[in-house]
């Protein structure tokens, strides 16, 4: 009787989504310098053999992690925005702010996992083509915040004498910097992580909406 080929796809799908899922986990847990290959397997129930059969080194295994990770909150966002009745350019841009607290709120191992990803990168001097799938994910960002631009042409709710691609830039690395370093607990103590999120946001407002 011969393989049933369909049956063995949704097998290796299953073992990519429990090596994705608890690769994650620990990494997002641990750092990822601290972790190795074998943890990962060990942690996903399957044999180290296995896990290399998928994915042959740590870099490639933390690539594909973060594109996973980030994938799927870009499309949970998505979801949330496309069920939300027609907006001014400048309302559109404000629930942009708000999905960077609501990743401090509700998704803190991302961007714990999001940071020690950074580091790795670095460490390992990886770059170029090896973080392509990575860098599609960004592009995709970027895309969906030009459309914020797009309206804001239209509708004049958002200052427009500063290129998109520059006010991208500069809301996703403010943001994304500091709802980071909230997460992972780079912060003075006595201080507020939330009132001082809201002050960003707030300010971010007043410097790009008309």
């Amino acid at each position: 009787m011969g393989r049933n080929l369909e049956k063995d796809a949704i097998e290796m799908a299953a073992k990519n989504q429990r090596i994705l899922e608890n690769g994650f986990r620990i990494f997002a847990e641990n750092t990822i310098e601290r972790v190795t290959m074998l943890d990962v397997a060990k942690a996903a129930g399957i044999a180290i053999s296995s896990l290399y059969r998928y994915y042959s080194t740590k870099p490639k295994l933390v690539l594909a992690i973060s594109t996973w990770a980030w994938d799927a909150y870009a499309k949970e966002d998505e979801r949330k925005e496309a069920a939300k009745p027609e907006r001014t350019a400048a309302e559109i841009f404000e629930a942009y702010l708000d999905s960077f607290l609501d990743l401090y709120r509700n998704h803190k191992n991302l961007l714990r996992f999001t940071q020690f990803f950074n580091i790795y990168l670095m460490s390992e001097g990886i770059s170029g083509e090896d973080i392509g799938p990575f860098l599609d994910m960004v592009r995709d960002l970027e895309r969906r915040f030009d459309k914020i631009y797009q309206k804001a042409l239209q509708d004049g709710t958002l200052r427009t004498d500063i290129s998109g691609k520059k006010m991208f830039s500069t809301t996703l690395h403010l943001m994304l910097a500091v709802v980071t370093r909230y997460a992972v607990g780079l912060v003075y103590e006595g201080s507020d992580a939330e009132e001082e999120l809201l002050m960003q946001k707030d300010m971010l407002m007043r410097r790009f909406v008309k």
